[in-house]
């Protein structure tokens, strides 16, 4: 740390509040521990592994390299260290690798979606629970719901390598695998079908669905990321764009992420078409269905499939992350007096 501050002295000399920082996204909701800036130097006393992949860029912030997989990796940890206390977490190679800024937004605005209110918060941390379609090897949305909001989850996936890293993460921090419930969905084609129990009632879902239509999709989606990041990320030198282009000619995609992570067919139309099909049958046994919806033009459609669907109402939540903008679509059958919790 001593070295790195020292480095701060010798080539950033106006540096003035002796703090490794670099500017993040304003534009998260006003709840995220993310707004401002990362304080590296608070990061790297948490998660000291991310120390050598902090640099200076061109316009002199401190920051990583956010094309490389491991930096990004050693920049969750730090995060979820210092802000959420999960001292142990780790995803196996080529597992989706979520930015944790974003991931928490998601939970903000379900929290606004709820009815949370700070003074009926000890009510909704006993009775919220929370269904996440596609939990991951990363668990990221139950930790930070359970951290930030005192929530019960329950995580679901059809790849039993995802789920044993997350019950590992569980079973390796305190107070996690009593408020988390992982589930095996054995039919891949099904999303609610086979993982809602007669009795469950969930206050809402979550999800990041598959976004792309195939594996071809994906990979180009990651080359167009590694364009904007070679573009947008502050060291643009001779070296760095040669490696951006070495990196966006390789046949592997960023940040990993395993087939049912990416895509499926028919992409994330197709999935959403599916998801809102089947979550007419539990009507009664969910107060509000979400997902992200990553691409603006396919909100007519699920806007059409919706009505079809007869949805009591249905509402678009706008976010945005630096470059990156996306959406949550959420829709209930129940008005907010049949909705418990809201």
């Amino acid at each position: 740390m001593e070295d790195l501050k020292s480095k701060i002295q010798l080539e950033k000399p106006s540096f003035t509040n002796n703090s490794l920082t670099a500017l993040t996204e304003k534009n998260l909701h006003p709840r995220n521990k993310h707004r401002g800036r990362y304080a590296f130097d608070e990061l790297i006393q948490a998660n000291p592994a991310l120390a050598k992949f902090v640099q200076l860029n061109a316009y002199g912030d401190w920051s990583i390299e956010f094309a490389n997989a491991q930096a990004v990796k050693a920049l969750n940890k730090a995060l979820l260290i210092q802000h959420y206390n999960i001292i142990d977490w780790a995803i196996p190679a080529q597992y989706l690798c979520p930015p944790i800024p974003g991931r928490a937004d998601y939970v903000h605005y379900l929290a606004d979606l709820v009815g949370f209110s700070k003074g009926n918060m000890v009510a909704q941390q006993a009775n919220t629970r929370v269904l996440d379609i596609g939990v991951g090897a990363n668990i990221i949305y139950p930790l930070i719901g359970q951290r930030e909001y005192g929530w019960r989850f329950v995580g679901a996936d059809i790849d039993t390598k995802a789920l044993a890293n997350a019950q590992r993460i569980l079973h390796a921090n305190q107070g996690l695998a009593e408020c988390i419930e992982l589930r095996l969905q054995v039919n891949p084609s099904a999303i609610f079908n086979g993982i809602i129990q007669p009795n469950d009632y969930f206050n809402a879902t979550i999800c990041n669905p598959p976004f792309h239509a195939s594996l071809q999709e994906a990979q180009a989606g990651t080359q167009r990321k590694l364009n904007n990041l070679a573009h947008h990320t502050a060291n643009n030198s001779n070296k760095n764009r040669a490696k951006a282009h070495e990196n966006n000619n390789a046949p592997k995609l960023n940040f990993g992420g395993q087939a049912a992570e990416l895509y499926c067919e028919g992409g994330e139309l197709a999935f959403l078409r599916k998801m809102i099909s089947e979550s007419m049958q539990f009507k009664h046994q969910c107060g509000w269905f979400t997902s992200l919806v990553s691409k603006a033009e396919t909100l007519p459609r699920v806007y059409s499939a919706l009505k079809q669907a007869n949805v009591f109402q249905f509402k678009t939540i706008e976010m945005s992350q630096g470059q990156k903008k996306s959406r949550i679509i959420a829709w209930t059958y129940m008005g907010a007096s049949q909705r418990k919790g809201d």
